[in-house]
């Protein structure tokens, strides 16, 4: 990169939003709907020196054409894209719950866990899908860790499943 060209870019740099924004239409010849200093930065920073050293040969132009025209791209996602009961779009996405059994740190189903808190013993069923306590499904051990005692807690650390922990 040229002398003068980094110049410019480290001025780039100490200007506001709006000295970008009107240094954008200044280079591109059109206003930006971008209020991003990053952004606005980087794609001016880029003109200046695609047109002070000239911008991409003929042959890349090509293969980027040849690239993209063969590409699906989208910008944004279409409009009722998730609209339930559409057939045209059955098969695309595969969804699946979140089970408990995917944590290691979780005992089996089935599996009752423990803890004494103020006297009283706490105890928790590991279900399918959450947890048990007191005849109420939670869907997570800090829930059923803040039920019992009314505060946030982490339900690995409170009911100890936590086995970095438990080694310290």
């Amino acid at each position: 990169m040229k002398l003068d060209i980094a110049k410019e870019v480290k001025s780039l740099n100490r200007m506001g939003v709006a000295g970008l924004r009107e240094k954008y239409v200044e280079i591109f010849g059109e206003e930006t709907k971008s209020g991003n200093k990053d952004f606005l930065v980087k794609r001016i920073a880029w003109r200046i020196q695609a047109l002070k050293e000239g911008d991409l040969s003929e042959r890349a132009r090509k293969r980027a054409e040849e690239l993209a025209n063969d590409a699906d791209v989208r910008i944004r996602a279409p409009r009722n894209m998730f609209r339930e009961g559409d057939a045209s779009q059955a098969g695309r996405t595969s969804m699946r719950s979140f089970s408990p059994s995917d944590n290691q740190r979780l005992p089996i189903p089935g599996t009752v866990i423990t803890r004494e808190y103020r006297g009283e013993t706490v105890k928790v069923t590991v279900l399918e899908q959450g947890f048990e306590y007191e005849d109420k499904v939670y869907r997570s051990l800090s829930a059923v860790a803040n039920a019992v005692t009314g505060s946030h807690w982490n339900g690995f650390d409170f009911f100890g499943l936590n086995e970095k922990r438990k080694k310290k």
